[in-house]
């Protein structure tokens, strides 16, 4: 059985440091009786226990700040008892000092192999155990604050993680909220059909894409890509996509009521200009965006279009030809005062008009090499020439082999536009 020598209550003790509790570990009665009346009048709480196996029955219940044990014992021996010590569970780390009249290296080396963290020679020299156990102190010390900042950055991680994880499905969410701003993914218009994409490279992103119905002979077709990327980029996208909504032509900046009550558009080139008015003097935003607005003409094909630092529409021609049309301009919300160039096409029966966002023509491939226009031409005469829906998705899938299945580093979006002309 163990022997408490004159234990003292935690408020009592002398020391303020990290060793209070003393496990003193000796075969000899007066061995244990001499350390502790010294570790005693320290301040220190002193539990002995006469055999390692009874040390280690302490360990497991009031594990000891600081283990003092004898090598040589029988049974259980001194090195034996440290290497069980270490393997028991414990929040905190014991300091253990083997007492031994070893000296040689060979046996110091396997003390400390065994999980001894010093020495004392016997008969132990009370100034050099004070100065071993300041020592234990010291590493007991540093151990325990790294314990608290690891507990303290646990703590840390897991709250983090806990606002990730929420704000991964906020942003799960948001996505879905702005997936359904593009509703029709495929319109058939009768004498002309529309497919649209919108692939975010996050959760949001600032690129939209869509489409209005002026009247039974025109509509209006949108590509819009807002600097910057993530919330507050897809919160600028919808606050456009209101100005530009199928759904409440009353709030579409490009409609008009003509003069015998029917529904008109405004010109592309002063739709650019009211919505620069707008960002520049209603949004206290730092966000600028490139624009083409499009406006067709489903009985003749004609296509009126203002291109605000928007890629260039690509116009491909039934009989395979292709070609970059547009000016470039400016984008919006950048200069007040700034001024939209229009221009026109005209596309016949089976031709068709494709507009896309710059994350395009800036996708790099696995070296960091982007597309570029020469390679989206290239990319378009391998598509296949079935129906709209199926160019479109084929044109994204050939651009993300193009990127070596890495994804893609920005937005991308785009409008495939077939007129098929009244006599069909």
């Amino acid at each position: 059985m163990f022997e408490a020598a004159s234990p003292v209550q935690d408020d009592d003790v002398a020391t303020t440091g990290a060793i209070r509790r003393v496990l003193l570990v000796d075969d000899s009665r007066l061995q244990r009786r001499i350390l502790s009346a010294s570790l005693v009048s320290d301040g220190y709480e002193v539990v002995e226990a006469g055999s390692g196996e009874e040390a280690l029955d302490l360990c497991k219940e009031y594990p000891p700040d600081l283990v003092l044990s004898d090598w040589i014992m029988p049974g259980m021996d001194g090195l034996e008892f440290c290497q069980a010590f270490r393997q028991l569970e414990s929040d905190k780390y014991g300091y253990f000092i083997l007492l031994t009249s070893k000296s040689e290296k060979a046996e110091v080396a396997k003390g400390l192999e065994g999980g001894a963290d010093d020495f004392l020679t016997k008969p132990v020299n009370a100034h050099e155990l004070r100065a071993r156990i300041g020592a234990g102190e010291r590493i007991v010390r540093m151990q325990r604050e790294l314990t608290e900042k690891n507990r303290m950055i646990s703590d840390t991680l897991d709250e983090l993680q806990r606002l990730y994880d929420s704000l991964d499905h906020d942003l799960k969410e948001a996505k879905k909220l702005q997936q359904s701003l593009v509703r029709d993914r495929f319109k058939d218009f009768g004498t002309g059909v529309a497919a649209l994409v919108l692939q975010s490279s996050g959760h949001v992103g600032g690129d939209l894409v869509g489409h209005f119905r002026i009247s039974d002979s025109r509509i209006g077709l949108y590509s819009i890509d807002v600097s910057g990327h993530g919330i507050s980029s897809a919160l600028m996208t919808a606050r456009l996509a209101g100005f530009l909504s199928s759904n409440s032509p009353e709030q579409n900046v490009a409609l008009r009521m003509l003069p015998d009550g029917r529904q008109g558009y405004h010109p592309p080139e002063h739709v650019l200009q009211q919505l620069n008015q707008i960002i520049l003097g209603e949004m206290e935003t730092e966000h600028y965006f490139t624009m083409l607005l499009a406006i067709v003409d489903l009985q003749t094909g004609d296509i009126e279009m203002t291109q605000a630092g928007h890629p260039h529409p690509v116009v491909l021609r039934n009989d395979g030809s292709i070609e970059e049309v547009g000016p470039g301009g400016l984008p919006v919300g950048l200069i007040d005062g700034a001024e939209f160039t229009p221009f026109s096409v005209r596309l016949d029966p089976g031709d068709r008009i494709l507009i896309l966002s710059d994350g395009v023509t800036e996708c790099p491939d696995q070296d960091g090499k982007m597309l570029g226009e020469d390679g989206l031409e290239q990319l378009l005469r391998q598509l296949p020439s079935n129906d709209v829906n199926e160019t479109l998705n084929s044109l994204i899938y050939k651009l993300e082999s193009f990127a070596g299945g890495a994804g893609f580093p920005d937005d991308v979006s785009g409008i495939l536009f077939e007129f098929r002309g009244p006599w069909l």
